[in-house]
């Protein structure tokens, strides 16, 4: 077999890593990874952020390829309502009510990046035969047929056929090809970071409901300047007008919307703008093109799923192709009937995120009178149903 991933961001990266170690000894000959970037390209300082939850984080773990030294460890998330609500509503979930020693991390993107990719090019190193490094390579093409897809790459369109290819670049909904399912939120996503006094978050993730939209500060690890946080304000765009706020404004807003428990902000890094929507493919696999991550569905981040689900796609998948390996020696198992079971099998980890992301974003568009008083009873009574939320964090923690 051969096999084609196209985009070295973490889940392609991650998806590679575990088709190179778990497939080793059968019937997957070459993996060829491809990317627009350069090889030389440093990634390593690339500070956007990223939320990984346990699941995640284990599966990391596996691949050698988790630097706990650079990741800030969530032990707490806490979820409320902004006033004026007739019913403020919070949820408290603690990784030590689960038994578990964190619900999830947080760390930038070239601190997750970095370490799978000087993974895989060592494993490259030992394989050459086997693993391919294809950086400033773009895919221009796709074209499935029976039994097989044909690549075109590169510059000079170089048509290569493959078993099968993995499409792991995913992109931001705003530069996305529209999928089978499309949905502009007309919401724009403000991303940065903050300063905050001493002792700052130390572990708590914060999910605040406003009238907007939902705010997030998820923990960062403290620098020489003192404690931070990674910075998620969504609003909607035609209510926009952060880009004409100062600094100290925009720290005067932010730190009316938050809980006490947030503390004081004493400072607000440059923040970048992106405007938000559901871009999602109904189904994984179209031929012998299966897309996982961003590619098969870029979803609103007020659960921070997006990169989970796709490392839960990359993991499900060389499961199945180490399963159809093994049985294929013995009695000839179709790859094609493989695939379309990979394709279902994530459907009901997929959708429920799909559907709960969407409810709660269109959700802040609607000013319905009762709304406000509905959430926050939502979020009351979720607290008091301890096996309800302890099932709803466990699902957020490992999928569905």
């Amino acid at each position: 077999m051969k096999l084609a991933v196209i985009g070295a961001g973490p889940a392609g990266l991650a998806l590679a890593l575990l088709a190179a170690e778990r497939l080793a000894d059968h019937q997957v000959a070459e993996i060829h990874l491809f990317d627009t970037r350069p090889l030389d390209r440093d990634v390593s300082g690339d500070a956007r952020t990223l939320a990984l939850n346990l699941g995640s984080i284990r599966l990391l773990q596996r691949l050698s390829a988790w630097r706990p030294e650079v990741a800030q460890a969530i032990q707490t998330v806490h979820v409320s309502q902004a006033p004026p609500a007739p019913v403020a509503g919070e949820v408290w979930i603690r990784a030590a009510d689960l038994g578990t020693p964190q619900l999830g991390a947080v760390l930038p993107y070239g601190a997750l990046v970095a370490p799978l990719q000087q993974r895989w090019l060592a494993l490259a190193a030992r394989a050459p035969q086997r693993l391919f490094t294809r950086f400033a390579t773009p895919v221009n093409a796709i074209r499935s047929d029976a039994g097989g897809v044909e690549l075109d790459s590169g510059e000079a369109h170089l048509a290569e056929r493959f078993d099968l290819a993995v499409v792991a670049e995913g992109g931001v909904f705003a530069e996305q090809e529209r999928k089978a399912i499309a949905s502009d939120y007309h919401q724009n996503a403000w991303v940065g970071s903050v300063r905050l006094a001493a002792p700052g978050l130390k572990g708590l993730a914060i999910e605040r409901f406003t009238r907007n939209g939902p705010l997030a500060l998820l923990p960062l690890p403290d620098d020489a300047q003192g404690a931070r946080a990674a910075l998620v304000w969504c609003l909607p765009q035609a209510e926009d007008d952060i880009a004409t706020l100062t600094d100290a404004q925009r720290l005067v807003v932010i730190q009316q919307q938050l809980p006490a428990v947030a503390g004081t902000l004493t400072g607000i890094s440059a923040l970048k703008c992106f405007p938000l929507g559901l871009n999602a493919e109904t189904r994984l696999l179209q031929g012998r093109t299966l897309r996982i991550g961003n590619a098969a569905q870029t979803l609103h981040p007020v659960a921070g799923q997006g990169l989970n689900l796709g490392l839960r796609d990359a993991q499900a998948l060389v499961d199945a192709l180490r399963e159809w390996a093994e049985a294929a020696t013995a009695a000839g198992q179709d790859l094609d009937a493989v695939l379309a079971r990979v394709d279902w099998q994530r459907a009901p980890d997929r959708w429920p995120m799909i559907a709960a992301t969407d409810f709660l974003a269109r959700s802040f568009a609607w000013r319905l009178p009762g709304l406000p008083a509905l959430r926050g009873l939502a979020l009351a009574g979720l607290q008091l149903a301890t096996p309800l939320k302890t099932a709803v964090a466990r699902r957020m923690m490992f999928g569905g």
